[in-house]
């Protein structure tokens, strides 16, 4: 066997595989070996009919499907072993037949490989730094849903309904008259108010009185998930069947010692900042190591193959998969729920997908050039850290540590260098935070099933 490489578009290499006429019918010979209990021939026991005989039969092309597989298999994996010093390969190829005769046989195969990365510049940018504070407002309201959730609901008699109360309502919406899944439920718990349904429908029940039955009209909104309700007007048939209103616990060092084990409202608060504020700069470090990546990027040119595209994609819908998992449900019930196809599911995450493998290609790119490393010192200095932080020796900690949990520690090493070295040959700046502008969020008029808990669960920790 002979072979051939050349570069070819879009980060993949093409190798031409070249058998003569023996390889060709030694592969023959293999496949006839390897598949001939598959034929019956009149006069013969199954499988023990010659192979010209069963040619005779079946025709010449019997065995070319998998003689051609047999010549690939063991020309490809030799191929790929003389160039793995000159290319690594990231996906599979795709194979094609040039030239099938009994004097020689070629065989092209398309291969992904890693791209060349190459970034104009790195360094002596002008990039943006985030630093998030904790507020005071963002405390009073840790301590605001506290007593929320503590409090004590209390029949409300001698009303109606107003914003903060918990209406227990029987609801069933048509479209046109024609009842829809997921439209109708009995004895349902709304807090008035929270924004739990689209806009509309729980500012008309606002008003209604214990008993009361009404026609509540909402238009769901064009981005609503079911491709069948988007835009459309609905009627919502509302029975009112009862109210509660919320009795909030007195805010006291007391009261605070109960619920959260501190010993006062000051140590509470102090503690409640301690613990927003470490999310916070953990906020900051992940938007300021995006924001250098992405100044990058647009210095940066790279061919990405589609293989490494497509793996990251498969990741990331992984992912999601396993937080639907959760809580109980499965991908294909959720996509059955969206009235989405599979791969139009895929499709949304290909632009995020692009943006990570190219982020991970800078990465290693620049830590190439740079050299960067992690030192035994630095690793040890790391596994005694994490040791003391759950009272143990080094040593012990050791004895239980995986192999794998040392590469991430290099790894992270390796990162939190990379990141220090690019801050510090940047210029960077910190923005002024802006006050947020208050929006009214679209919310589905009907309510929120598991599937849409677990959708927006995993957008919020994206």
């Amino acid at each position: 066997m002979k072979h051939t490489t050349k570069v070819a578009e879009k980060s993949t290499v093409k190798i031409t595989l070249k058998f003569d006429a023996q390889e060709w019918k030694d592969a023959l010979t293999k496949a006839y070996l390897k598949t001939r209990n598959k034929f019956a021939v009149n006069g013969f026991r199954k499988g023990k009919a010659p192979k010209n005989v069963i040619e005779n039969v079946y025709g010449k092309g019997v065995f070319f499907e998998d003689g051609l597989n047999i010549l690939f298999a063991e020309g490809y994996d030799k191929a790929i072993e003389k160039e793995s010093k000159k290319y690594t390969f990231v996906g599979e190829p795709e194979v094609s037949v040039d030239k099938l005769e009994d004097e020689e046989v070629v065989l092209t195969a398309i291969v992904p490989v890693y791209p060349e990365v190459k970034i104009s510049t790195y360094k002596g940018m002008k990039i943006q730094e985030y630093a998030y504070t904790v507020k005071d407002e963002e405390i009073d309201a840790e301590i605001n849903r506290l007593l929320d959730r503590n409090a004590r609901k209390v029949p409300v008699e001698g009303r109606t309904a107003q914003n903060g109360d918990i209406a227990n309502i029987d609801f069933c919406g048509t479209v046109d008259g024609v009842k829809f899944d997921g439209g109708e439920a009995q004895g349902f718990d709304l807090t008035l108010g929270s924004g739990q349904f689209i806009p509309g429908f729980e500012e008309q029940v606002v008003g209604m009185a214990i008993g009361e039955k009404k026609d509540v009209n909402v238009t769901f909104p064009e981005n609503y998930q079911a491709e069948n309700l988007k835009g459309k007007p609905a009627v919502f048939a509302v029975t009112l069947n009862s109210l509660q209103g919320k009795e909030l616990p007195e805010l006291t060092d007391e009261f605070i010692k109960d619920a959260t084990g501190s010993e006062t409202v000051e140590a509470y608060k102090a503690k409640t900042k301690e613990r927003l504020q470490q999310s916070a700069d953990k906020r900051s470090t992940d938007a300021t190591e995006n924001s250098i990546l992405e100044a990058i990027a647009q210095n940066t040119e790279v061919e990405i193959p589609q293989a490494m595209i497509d793996r990251e994609i498969d990741s990331l819908v992984q992912k999601f998969e396993y937080q639907l998992m959760y809580q109980g449900l499965k991908l294909q019930d959720y996509l059955e729920f969206l009235k989405v196809s599979k791969e139009d599911f895929r499709k949304n995450y290909e632009e995020s997908a692009i943006k990570n493998v190219k982020s991970q290609l800078i990465i290693s790119q620049i830590i190439k050039e740079e050299k960067i490393e992690a030192t035994e010192e630095e690793v040890e200095a790391k596994v005694a850290e994490q040791a003391k932080s759950v009272e143990k020796t080094t040593e012990e900690y050791k004895k239980n540590m995986d192999p794998r949990q040392f590469d991430y520690i290099r790894s992270d090493i390796v990162i939190t260098k990379l990141f220090a070295m690019l801050k510090a040959n940047n210029e960077m700046f910190v923005e002024e935070e802006k006050p947020a502008k208050k929006t009214t969020a679209k919310k589905p008029a009907t309510k929120k099933t598991t599937a849409k808990k677990a959708e927006e669960k995993t957008e919020e920790q994206a």
